[in-house]
């Protein structure tokens, strides 16, 4: 699988704004088994740049605090890069490129979608408390049906990381790919954090780019 071939896909704004994330769904090649490179480039497909720049900024320090050696892709193309659509051949070229420079590895984050929620906020009860039997269920739910309940709306985002593998003489192909959901949250620079504090967890759990000797 190429995966340069990605970058055609249209830029999406990275998220812009969350609160919380959640792993809803990985796949993992067989051959992912403890997958460490010598050098990763952390790319962050965003058409706003500034974004981009932080949320690469802080993938790159975090895996680097991990022992993982990691380069933004912001330093290493242009900045044009994202700007216009690619030819194979192009894309080709940006490979060998990628393996002249040391590479062997490549961490691939976009958002792929976002919608709207609304939940139900009862004032009289904490809703992640157990409800012990039906009786309680539906004697602390009626006030659904009233105006005591308040609605809360939220963005939902879906973000993918893809994990990629360049070496030499193989297929540059999908070693770990997972869904994150994203909760909103005005706060930015804190959703850019919980993002990756998320992400870094699980390529720590599985094995992948972070491997404990």
């Amino acid at each position: 699988m190429k995966f340069l071939s990605l970058i055609l896909i249209l830029a999406i704004p990275l998220l812009s704004s969350c609160s919380s994330s959640k792993l809803v769904n990985e796949w993992r090649s067989p051959e992912a088994v403890n997958f460490e490179a010598n050098k990763v480039l952390v790319i962050g497909l965003a058409n706003d740049k500034e974004l981009r720049r932080q949320f690469e900024t802080e993938l790159t320090s975090q895996l680097e605090k991990n022992n993982v050696t990691a380069v933004r892709s912001i330093d290493f193309f242009e900045t044009a890069f994202t700007d216009e659509r690619k030819s194979e051949e192009e894309l080709n070229k940006i490979e060998q490129q990628l393996l002249q420079a040391g590479f062997d590895a490549i961490l691939f984050s976009k958002v792929t979608g976002s919608e709207d929620k609304v939940t139900a906020v009862q004032q009289m009860r904490n809703l992640n408390d157990t409800f012990r039997n039906f009786k309680e269920d539906f004697y602390e739910s009626q006030d659904l049906y009233s105006s005591r309940i308040t609605y809360e709306s939220y963005t939902l985002y879906h973000a993918e990381t893809n994990l990629y593998c360049i070496c030499v003489e193989k297929e540059r192909e999908l070693l770990w790919s997972g869904n994150i959901d994203i909760v909103e949250s005005p706060n930015r620079n804190r959703g850019i954090r919980d993002y990756i504090k998320t992400l870094i967890e699980i390529l720590d759990e599985r094995q992948l780019l972070i491997v404990d000797l």
